[in-house]
């Protein structure tokens, strides 16, 4: 489920508010509208089905067996680039569907939720012919610089490791901002209290340069961009150039935040809301079983959140200033667990990913895949 099966491993108590938080269901906090009458809240209703609707097509199967599909980025020519995280393998999709073998990303090691996991191509491809992952190794992750020429990838070049890797809570989104300086989502790697320490790399979202560095106005003149995070795996801006992040909770709640430079969201003294003036509240709350959520994208008005344990594609309004609306779901339970989600750039579609076959997973003979979804309305 990208997240400790056992549910155990906190070394610290949480704060009651964490606790209470267990009486509703979906809670949204900030501008969001309050808990409804059938005691979901505002951010959908678990298992209602719903397929399609407000905005979106049916999906369509683009590719079909890759291996657990993680971190997905395109190039100018509107074909993407897809990182494997258990072959270690990135794949070449085009548009149409043909699937061709980029090469492979030496290094790395799989296990648990540990790989090869994001992928971001450099804003200023070609003319810098540069891709980025994040992957797992022996002794930690790490942040790797690759060249991709002529359709196949070349030299590597490691710019940023020493990240803590553990079986679980690996983070691992990574993409460039509007700002151009490449953010790495990072998880707490199962030692909960480094979440707190602005020293160490996990538990936190970093903001680096192209060759590695910490970005020269980050808020504690280190890598460090916002800390206090459980496990972050989706990274996405909206058109005001906010920031919203997905964000794995523990046993009670899981997270949107939007992310602001230097603030602290909570873990492990806080899940969910509650935090008073010292933590960060998120903008929006599920329970884990509609959620786990993983990739971010944002398309037109609205931010879109794949998830795996709630096997859904969590939609949620965007109002402009950084405060969302009512969050709906789509293809509950269609397509089994969802990773990752990103907005192509025709401006008219998704493309979705399953992963299903991961150690949670229930594959279909086609598993994994990606699909393309519409954005437009069924019906019209």
């Amino acid at each position: 489920m990208d997240r400790t099966p056992t549910r155990a491993g906190t070394t610290r108590p949480l704060l009651l508010t964490r606790t209470l938080s267990l009486l509703g269901t979906v809670l949204l906090v900030g501008s969001c509208s309050t808990t409804g009458a059938d005691g979901s809240g505002s951010g959908g209703q678990p298992g209602d089905g719903a397929t399609g609707g407000e905005g979106l097509g049916q999906p369509e199967t683009l590719a079909t067996d890759l291996d657990v599909p993680w971190g997905i980025d395109f190039l100018p020519d509107g074909s993407a680039l897809v990182a494997q995280r258990d072959s270690a393998v990135v794949a070449h999709v085009t548009p149409d569907g043909q699937v061709t073998e980029a090469g492979t990303i030496e290094g790395v090691r799989h296990g648990g939720e540990g790989g090869l996991l994001g992928l971001a191509v450099d804003p200023d491809f070609p003319e810098r012919p540069h891709v980025y992952v994040h992957h797992t190794t022996d002794t930690d992750n790490r942040v790797s610089r690759v060249e991709y020429e002529s359709g196949s990838l070349g030299g590597s070049e490691v710019i940023l490791d020493g990240i803590p890797a553990a079986n679980t809570h690996n983070g691992g989104r990574i993409a460039f901002g509007p700002d151009g300086y490449l953010y790495v989502a990072t998880g707490d790697a199962q030692e909960t209290d480094s979440s707190q320490d602005t020293d160490s790399l996990a538990g936190k979202i970093l903001r680096i340069t192209d060759d590695g560095e910490a970005a020269p106005d980050n808020p504690f003149g280190n890598h460090v961009y916002s800390y206090g995070h459980r496990n972050v795996q989706g990274l996405a801006w909206d058109s005001e150039e906010n920031l919203y992040a997905t964000e794995f909770g523990q046993d009670t709640l899981d997270e949107v935040n939007l992310i602001e430079p230097g603030n602290n969201y909570g873990w492990p003294e806080v899940e969910g809301p509650g935090g008073g003036d010292e933590f960060t509240d998120p903008l929006v709350t599920w329970e884990p079983a509609e959620a786990s959520p993983s990739g971010a994208a944002v398309a037109g008005d609205s931010l879109y959140v794949a998830a795996l344990r709630g096997a859904r594609l969590w939609e949620i309004p965007l109002n402009g200033d950084g405060t969302v609306g009512e969050p709906e779901p789509h293809f509950v339970d269609e397509f089994g667990r969802l990773r990752t989600v990103v907005a192509h750039p025709d401006g008219q579609t998704l493309w979705l990913s399953t992963s299903n076959l991961d150690s949670w997973g229930s594959p279909a003979d086609d598993d994994d895949r990606i699909m393309t979804v519409p954005l437009e309305r069924t019906g019209d």
